[in-house]
């Protein structure tokens, strides 16, 4: 499910350095956001790696209560689960707040921020229309994100997203039902399945198996 983008918005775009609106005051007695996103909170693989650090549990577990799989473009990508009467997000106590907030994924530290990627590279941008809690304050980008090695993580982002996209168009070009599924659950195993350690550099774990991953994209997109 995609998110509308309103081309207003794009008018002012962030860097991380940048002060933005976007401070909503803790969220206090507010879960909005939290609720009736469909498929749209796309996890990537430091946010599942970042789970499996701090729940101790294994991919396999989070997808039978907290995390969906859903097609994107011939691709298997996992997402948030929402269930309930709200339709929330699985992460949500009974008093509707995020039980993993320290350590929540990408998308929801960005909100009400978003991305637009353009040359390679991107920007942040405020969605307006998208948060419902009034009088927000101005923040810096990199305090409202709260990660740490900033630079290194939106290196991360950006190769990921730009991956994900040459891949999506690979598998439009080669028109191969089979093939297509093939390629799909192996990035899907080698990216999230198959753990990474957890006591290791992060960022060093997912260069290395990129750096396979794309050997493999060269070879298809060859033949």
């Amino acid at each position: 499910m995609e998110r509308e983008v309103l081309m207003e918005d794009l008018k002012k775009l962030y860097s991380s350095s940048d002060m933005v609106k976007a401070d909503c005051g803790g969220c206090k007695g507010c879960h909005d956001c939290c609720c009736g996103m469909g498929d749209s909170i796309v996890l990537d693989p430091y946010d599942i790696y970042q789970m499996n650090k701090h729940l101790g549990v294994k991919f396999e577990e989070l997808l039978n209560h907290k995390i969906s799989l859903h097609a994107e473009e011939g691709l298997i990508l996992p997402n948030l689960k929402m269930q309930g009467k709200e339709d929330g997000c699985a992460f949500l106590n009974e008093k509707g707040r995020c039980t993993i907030h320290a350590f929540r994924p990408g998308f929801c530290r960005l909100f009400p921020l978003g991305r637009i990627y353009e040359d390679g590279s991107f920007s942040y941008y405020l969605q307006s229309q998208e948060c419902t809690k009034a009088n927000r304050t101005k923040v810096k980008v990199n305090k409202w994100l709260g990660i740490p090695d900033l630079k290194q993580y939106e290196n991360f982002v950006n190769e990921w997203h730009y991956f994900l996209k040459d891949t999506k168009a690979l598998l439009l070009r080669l028109s191969d039902a089979q093939l297509n599924q093939e390629l799909s659950m192996y990035l899907l195993n080698r990216f999230y399945t198959t753990a990474f350690d957890l006591e290791s550099d992060f960022y060093k774990q997912f260069d290395e198996r990129m750096t396979q991953m794309k050997k493999l994209i060269y070879t298809l997109d060859r033949q």
